[in-house]
Order: C-alpha cells, then structure tokens, then sequence
C-alpha cells in the first residue's frame, strides 16, 4: 500500500514537468514532507472544455487523497479508498468508471514505507520508517484515479461546496528496494506514458493496464528515516533524516 508520501515541488515546477496549462493560483498547496490519506494534494488531469466546446487541457488541480465513488452515501469512505490495486482496478465498483475515464498524476518526491523490526534494548517491536525514492532524484509521476462527488448536504450545484474532487493511488507488488521493505508499492508512469494515461477519450482498459509497470524502472532506493514521520502532525525536511 501507499499511507504516506512527500511532494514538495512548487506548482511552477511541476506546471513545467507535466506540460501544464491550467492551473488557479488561489489553489496552491505549501511543500509537505509527510502527505496523509484526506490531505489536500495536487493531481495532473485532463479534462475537456465543455464550455468552450475545446479538447482536453492538462490541469493541475487540488483534490482530497482518498477516493469516494459518486454513488457513496458519505464522503468519510474516502479514508479507507487511498489505494487501489492494480490486479483488481478495471472490476472494484469503486474504481472501474474512473479508471476507463478520470486518470491523474500524482507527483511525489518519493513514498514511505514501514519495515517492523525489533530493539535489541528492550526486545519490543517498532515500525522503522523508510523513503523510498528514484535513485536519480526525479519527481515519481503516481499513477491515480479522480472522481467527483456531490454533497447532499449542499442544495445548489453552483455552490463551490458542492462537489468535492478526490483521488486514489494505484499500487502493485513492490520490487528491489521497496520490496525489502514491504510487499506493496505505488506505480509511477514514466514521462512517455503521461499522455496515454491522461486522455480521457482513451478508454481501452487493456491498453491502459499495459502502461502501468515498474516504477523508475525499478531504479529506487530505500533508506531508514526519522520515525517523526510516523506522526502525521510531523512535517518538514527533517523527517528525511536518518534514525
């Protein structure tokens, strides 16, 4: 799975890196060291002009990390729909529209991952945190899927309250480094695949499937952390730290 992960490029940058031509100001998000499942990240999309009548453009927008299905009764379900398992995503309900039509990016530094090991003092076990990042230091381009969401609660459709964006990880089993460490991990798309995976009038699942394959092509490396990274009110450059 994918619980945590840092993302601390500016938008300009990242507008820059994924060809972005959309994006609001009023929606930028400080650097986080310590992304947590419902924080508010950032996510590459496509969508088309509807007003316009114009094609896709490439957005960076700001959605919530944890995806909550149109059809859901309650926005809480998104704590429990960080993730969705490459194996299973074009079948799970939850996941198989937005993954035919709303696909995203969600740029990381790298991702955290928990190892439990034992402390020769005291003989008890503790989760030894762990950042797990392209050894070349690129930006990982998370594979992800967005939905929307109508509030209920709210009683005009143009009111900004009423539909909330949010979003999931893709993960599959974890190779070399991250798999030392845990049997999960996120996909990452490499820059060739970014178009692919973000037009939404490409919706054959097969050929998408065939997109997502080993992050950094396998290239990361894992390395022990500060467990301050284990608190998720913890957030700054120390949290890279080693233990």
């Amino acid at each position: 799975m994918c619980g945590r992960y840092a993302s601390t490029r500016s938008p300009q940058d990242l507008t820059r890196l994924f060809q972005v031509t959309d994006w609001r100001p009023e929606e930028a998000l400080a650097p986080s060291w310590n992304v947590a499942p419902t924080d508010a990240v950032y996510a590459v999309l496509e969508r088309a002009d509807r007003e316009n009548g114009g094609g896709p453009s490439r957005q960076l927008r700001t959605v919530r990390w944890g995806l909550v299905p149109s059809w859901a009764k309650d926005v809480k379900i998104g704590a429990r729909m960080i993730n969705a398992r490459v194996e299973t995503v074009q079948e799970k309900p939850a996941f198989r529209r937005a993954f035919a039509k709303r696909r995203c990016i969600l740029p990381a530094d790298g991702f955290y991952e928990w190892d439990p090991v034992k402390d020769e003092t005291s003989g008890k076990v503790y989760k030894r945190p762990y950042f797990i990042r392209p050894r070349d230091g690129q930006v990982m381009a998370l594979a992800g899927l967005y939905e929307y969401w109508r509030d209920p609660d709210v009683t005009h459709d143009d009111d900004p309250g009423a539909w909330v964006t949010t979003c999931t990880i893709i993960t599959t089993e974890a190779t070399d480094a991250a798999g030392r460490v845990h049997p999960r991990m996120p996909l990452a798309l490499p820059p060739d695949h970014y178009d692919t995976w973000l037009d939404p009038r490409h919706q054959d699942t097969d050929d998408l499937r065939a997109l997502l394959t080993r992050p950094a092509d396998g290239q990361l490396d894992a390395r022990p952390v500060s467990t301050a990274v284990n608190n998720i009110r913890n957030n700054g450059p120390h949290l890279l730290d080693g233990p």
